[in-house]
């Protein structure tokens, strides 16, 4: 089979799997701001339930179905790291096989049903434990019933954030300075649209929840979901949807096996001797990839041996193993930021546990415990339009770069500040502690928080932003869902790190510590030594710091003169 005969049977078949695009192009009236408008009211509706359970999910745990408070803390994180985890699910998905829209619609179908299921068991007494159970006494159909509907949500909300941030981009996204501006800006808008989301779902539904009822909070939650569903799917018309491509772990597998079978061949010294196709025959869905001089030995997957013909797993494009190369660069990156989540989950935990030991009463108005989360979110949603209309043009003049910083700057900028955080949560944590040992009927005051949540937040806009535009800028056409998905793997890696530091932590301090008790034996952090976990992970951040600077001087970004040449304009109405 010859090389064109091979190349054109691939565009054909992309050809009639979006055929219906083909037919309803009409790019002048598709994309840009106006339709993500649409993905922004999603991002924002679906976080108001998203962040209100991650907030107050663990205290259900505990007070209506009666489990332990460790079983609790642990079902949150493994949940949360579950969602993040499964994000690659729904941007595999929405690479391969059916576009980002659907993608989200269907996982979000599964979202609002596991809401559903949570409200209904949540409202009903017969599928609570027996009150009269000490913990962690729930089984049988209620169990079954309980896990079915975590295991949906997770698999439900984790797909739908593996596919809409890119869905967004790809409205904005056109290979040139000006679309490098307004991508930028697009996830700078997307955060702060969650963050508003979730600002109301902190306070809001964690006020019905706490005063009112779990159900109705749930509810809420479920009918809020909903329509920020129905809003994105209004939204149809609106959309540019680029061609889909082939799948993108079989065309890195297909790198990987080549260049071991061709191990023993030497790479030629003219990188313009290896093998490409031209722009004819290229896949629709396909960007073409300058050659660069990293990772050499994946090169020889592209070497077509004499007499051979090209055919899939007997040789591959310049173009796809670059693509194998571009993701392989990525791992360094997405690994040095998960040190900085393993933080920020400490937030989540320790930091609201902290909170509980604290003066909530601001005069005469109690603030609410489970609603100290929208501290950072508040600095955050003030921070983010400051950052884009002032720091931005101000870094522009200075760099001469069309979004200020780089990506990978503002990820540093980011980690740098969660390492203050780290410092300052553990000074405020031992004044917090002399001050109850000292007068234990009068804490202090719960903003004390605020700066150690403050500067995360300033962390947390930094980085997010900057890892998915960065993720989704430098991967290849065909896997950007996948690649920003790698944002919200970073934040698994870092809540499963999360417990497995507490429980070494614990395990070996309890060894050596002359009281014989681990650092975060206690629920009750007066007598633990709580500071000093914060201050080993502002320590261990700072060794991670050292390892960023490092890769991310390494990387090399994709050259801008193959983005002005890359792809065809998306083709827009593909269903």
């Amino acid at each position: 089979m010859s090389s064109r005969i091979w190349r054109n049977r691939l565009v054909m078949r992309q050809v009639d799997n979006n055929v219906d695009m083909s037919l309803n192009s009409a790019s002048t009236k598709k994309g840009g701001y106006r339709a993500c408008m649409f993905v922004f009211g999603l991002a924002s509706l679906e976080n108001i339930g998203f962040v209100a359970n991650m907030s107050t999910m663990v205290l259900y745990f505990s007070y209506v179905l009666y489990f332990s408070l460790s079983t609790s803390a642990n079902l949150l994180t493994n949940f949360m790291g579950t969602v993040c985890l499964l994000s690659l699910v729904g941007g595999f998905i929405s690479d391969t096989y059916i576009n980002r829209l659907y993608t989200c619609l269907i996982f979000g179908s599964m979202e609002v049903v596991a809401l559903a299921m949570v409200t209904i068991q949540a409202y009903s007494k017969n599928l609570h434990p027996d009150p009269r159970c000490k913990s962690s006494c729930i089984q049988g159909g209620k169990a079954l019933f309980l896990y079915t509907s975590m295991i949906l949500l997770a698999l439900g909300a984790g797909g739908v954030k593996g596919a809409l941030p890119a869905l967004g981009g790809d409205q904005l996204y056109r290979n040139s300075v000006e679309g490098g501006k307004a991508l930028a800006s697009y996830f700078n808008w997307y955060l702060l649209s969650t963050i508003l989301g979730g600002i109301v779902g902190v306070t809001g539904v964690v006020w019905v929840n706490m005063n009112k009822s779990w159900y109705w909070g749930f509810f809420i939650c479920t009918m809020t979901a909903s329509v920020g569903f129905i809003i994105l799917a209004i939204g149809k018309p609106f959309y540019r949807f680029p061609p889909r491509g082939n799948s993108p772990l079989l065309k890195i597998a297909q790198v990987i096996v080549v260049s071991i079978r061709n191990r023993h061949l030497t790479p030629p010294v003219n990188p313009d001797e290896l093998y490409e196709i031209s722009e004819k025959e290229r896949d629709p869905s396909e960007e073409k990839i300058p050659h660069s001089d990293q990772f050499r030995f994946l090169d020889k997957a592209a070497i077509l041996r004499d007499g051979a013909y090209a055919e899939p797993w007997k040789v591959c494009t310049v173009t796809q193993v670059e693509e194998a190369k571009v993701l392989t660069r990525m791992l360094p990156i997405l690994f040095s930021t998960v040190i900085m989540n393993t933080c920020m989950a400490q937030l989540q935990t320790f930091s609201v546990l902290q909170g509980y030991l604290m003066d909530p009463y601001i005069g005469s108005f109690k603030f609410p415990t489970a609603s100290i989360p929208v501290i950072p979110l508040f600095f955050m949603s003030i921070l983010i339009p400051t950052y884009q209309f002032v720091f931005v043009p101000f870094a522009r003049k200075i760099t001469g770069h069309p979004t200020g910083i780089t990506q990978l700057q503002r990820v540093g900028v980011g980690l740098v500040l969660s390492i203050i955080s780290m410092s300052i949560a553990g000074m405020v944590e031992v004044k917090r502690r002399n001050h109850a040992i000292k007068d234990p009927l009068h804490p202090i005051s719960v903003f004390w928080l605020s700066f150690q949540y403050g500067i995360f937040g300033i962390a947390d806009m930094f980085t997010v932003v900057g890892l998915l535009e960065f993720f989704y800028k430098e991967a290849p056409s065909g896997m950007r869902s996948l690649s920003t998905s790698f944002t919200w793997l970073s934040l698994s890696f870092g809540y499963f790190l999360s417990s497995i530091f507490v429980n070494i932590i614990n395990s070996v301090t309890r060894r050596i510590a002359p009281s014989k008790q681990g650092w975060l034996h206690e629920t009750n952090h007066s007598p633990n030594n709580l500071n000093l976990f914060y201050w080993f992970l502002a320590v261990l951040s700072c060794l991670n710091l050292a390892n960023y600077v490092f890769w991310a001087s390494w990387y090399k970004y994709k050259k801008n003169d193959s983005e002005l040449k890359t792809e065809a304009e998306p083709t827009d109405g593909q269903n």
